[in-house]
């Protein structure tokens, strides 16, 4: 077949490729934990679950807005302005089935070929692939191990030009768990009033951060008119095959992704927004006591990985992941993440799987057992 030549910029999300070739070794009768995607291993609350089957029996299983169901957008635009502090309205809410919808459409909304995107490396693949889709300008904010997987303003701002127009921002990180200090995040939101240029602010995990509190460009000012913030159920709420996201934007740009999203996939999920709702609303118990075990098993994990020879793990402040410097080994990212599937039965992911300046670590995802988690430090121990 002969395909478009802009299918040969879209990328992909290694994570699943590396489970599939983990299941298949499992199929074989190899006994695999699995350290490699980012998805919690709890159960999605009762109340939610409960709050979708009631939403089921009365028929909640029809089309709505594209936008989202009036009252589901009055409820995220609720928590939003309640978690971030700032005014938020119903009309600047875009529900999406899954969160990644919103970083395409977003740059499908802003950019043309030839504009400037700057965005994280290592970072979460999927800003790479459709940067490159859409045929815009791949511009690297190159995160350092020695500042805690940061960066310097005066570092972004050598990387801002007149063709700047979009800055991603991830905090809490994927791969790493960095988290960005409200200075940073303040230097960075005075950068963009300046230059005149959006920040796609990815807060997938804002609710997962030990240490310190939240702090999103938007709260700035002249932020609210330039920034879209990303944030979804997923990784909070244990709902990733739910596929719910959501993104609050300005109210003009808003309009434009919604039309998108007619254009694509119509509109969310009528019943899933129903228990998205309830989620947000509900009790936050079940949540408190998740980030509880994930802050547990990130001590575990680092405090193994860094008496392994070789490795030396930095402690992350967000999310569920750790990105261990592996340099000291003598393998590459790549071999590192062969070696263990292979030799250890544990499976992880290559840091190159996040971008070129990945490459001399690996990204292990601690959602898992304690149990799991003590059981591949021992095989990863024993392998060096």
């Amino acid at each position: 077949m002969k395909f478009a030549e802009r299918m040969n910029h879209l990328g992909t999300e290694t994570a699943f490729e590396v489970m599939a070739r983990a299941r298949a070794l499992e199929a074989r009768g190899r006994d695999m934990i699995h350290l490699e995607i980012g998805e919690p291993d709890f159960d999605t609350p009762q109340n939610i679950r409960q709050a979708a089957e009631k939403a089921l029996r009365e028929g909640k299983t029809h089309y709505g807005p594209s936008a989202g169901l009036p009252e589901a957008r009055a409820a995220f635009a609720e928590y939003v302005q309640k978690t971030r502090g700032a005014e938020v309205s119903t009309d600047q809410v875009v529900i999406t089935p899954g969160a990644k919808p919103i970083i395409f459409f977003s740059m499908l909304a802003l950019l043309d070929a030839g504009d400037e995107v700057i965005y994280p490396n290592p970072g979460f693949p999927i800003y790479e692939s459709m940067i490159d889709y859409i045929g815009a300008k791949r511009v690297p904010l190159m995160l350092s191990e020695k500042n805690g997987f940061s960066f310097d303003a005066d570092y972004l701002a050598s990387l801002v030009t007149t063709r700047t127009k979009l800055l991603i921002l991830n905090s809490p990180h994927n791969p790493t768990g960095g988290v960005l200090s409200r200075d940073a995040v303040a230097r960075l939101s005075e950068l963009a009033v300046e230059h005149d240029f959006y920040v796609l602010s990815d807060e997938i995990y804002a609710r997962i951060q030990y240490e310190g509190e939240p702090v999103s460009p938007y709260v700035y000012p002249g932020m609210r008119e330039r920034t879209i913030i990303l944030d979804g159920h997923s990784k909070t709420y244990a709902m990733t095959g739910w596929r719910l996201g959501y993104g609050v934007m300005p109210q003009e740009m808003a309009q434009k992704v919604a039309k998108l999203q007619t254009n694509s996939n119509s509109c969310t999920c009528s019943f899933t927004q129903i228990a998205g709702v309830e989620a947000l609303r509900g009790p936050q118990d079940r949540v408190d006591a998740m980030v509880k075990e994930f802050r547990a098993r990130r001590d575990v994990i680092v405090e193994g990985l860094n008496k392994v020879k070789g490795f030396r793990c930095h402690r992350p402040a967000g999310a569920f992941y750790v990105f261990p410097n592996i340099t000291g080994t003598g393998k590459s990212s790549k071999e590192m993440e062969n070696y263990l599937m292979d030799e250890a039965g544990v499976a992880v992911l290559a840091g190159t799987a996040f971008g070129s300046n990945g490459e001399g670590f690996i990204r292990l995802s601690y959602a898992n057992s304690q149990a799991n988690i003590k059981k591949a430090l021992e095989r990863i121990a024993a392998a060096f």
